[in-house]
C-alpha cells in the first residue's frame, strides 16, 4: 500500500517542478513567449518589458517624414486673413476648403470678379503677395491661372475660400517673378467681394 502511495507523489512533485520551471528563463525571469518583451541595448542586453511610461505615446513618436500639414485660415472675413505655414509635402491636386460660404449668386467662369486675397508659399511658408496692403482686385475669371478657374466658381458674395493649387495649376515649372520660385505649390485666400 505505501508503494502504491510513492509513484503519485513522485508524479505531483515532477508536475510541480515541469510548472515551476516553465516560468523560469536565465535572462531575468521574462519568459521568451511574452510578446511584450523587449530587448534593451542600453542595459547589457537584458529582456525587459516596457511599462506603461515607456511606451511611446502617439504625441511622442516622430512624425512621418514628408507628412502633409495643411495650412489653416483664421480672422473674419472683411479683414485680413492669418494663415498658418504648412509642411510636408504638397498635395498633387487641387485643394479648396470653404472658410465662409457667402450668399447670393455662385460665381462661373465666364464671371467677373472682384476679390481680396492672400498669396502664401507652400515651400517658404510665406505670404509673397496680398491685396489686403493696396485694394481689392477685378478681373474676369477667364484671365487669371488654371488653379483659380477650377477653384472659384461656386463662391458667392461674402464667401472665403482656401486654394492649395499644385504646379500644373498655377505658374508651372516657370515660376512668377522672384517670388514665386519655379514649380511652386501655391495657397490662397480669396474673400469675394462681387460678381458680374
Amino acid at each position: 500500500m505505501t508503494f502504491a502511495k510513492k509513484p503519485v507523489v513522485v508524479i505531483a512533485f515532477a508536475f510541480a517542478s515541469i510548472l515551476l520551471l516553465a516560468g523560469c528563463t536565465t535572462d531575468g525571469g521574462i519568459s521568451a513567449a511574452d510578446p511584450a518583451a523587449t530587448t534593451d541595448t542600453s542595459s547589457n542586453g537584458a529582456t525587459v518589458t516596457p511599462t506603461q511610461s515607456e511606451t511611446p505615446t502617439p504625441a511622442e513618436t516622430p512624425a512621418t517624414s514628408g507628412a502633409t500639414v495643411m495650412p489653416t485660415v483664421s480672422g473674419e472675413h472683411g479683414k485680413a486673413p492669418t494663415l498658418t505655414a504648412p509642411s510636408g509635402t504638397p498635395p498633387t491636386t487641387l485643394v479648396t476648403k470653404d472658410i465662409y460660404v457667402g450668399t447670393g449668386a455662385a460665381a462661373t467662369a465666364a464671371s467677373t470678379l472682384t476679390v481680396q486675397y492672400t498669396l502664401m508659399a507652400w515651400s517658404t511658408g510665406q505670404v509673397v503677395e496680398t491685396s489686403w496692403t493696396s485694394q481689392a482686385a477685378t478681373f474676369p475669371l477667364s484671365g487669371v491661372i488654371t488653379g483659380w478657374q477650377k477653384g472659384i466658381p461656386g463662391m458667392k458674395v461674402g464667401g472665403r475660400r482656401l486654394l492649395v493649387i499644385p504646379p500644373a495649376d498655377g505658374y508651372g515649372s516657370t515660376g512668377a517673378g522672384s517670388s514665386i520660385q519655379p514649380n511652386e505649390t501655391l495657397i490662397f485666400v480669396v474673400d469675394v467681394l462681387a460678381i458680374k
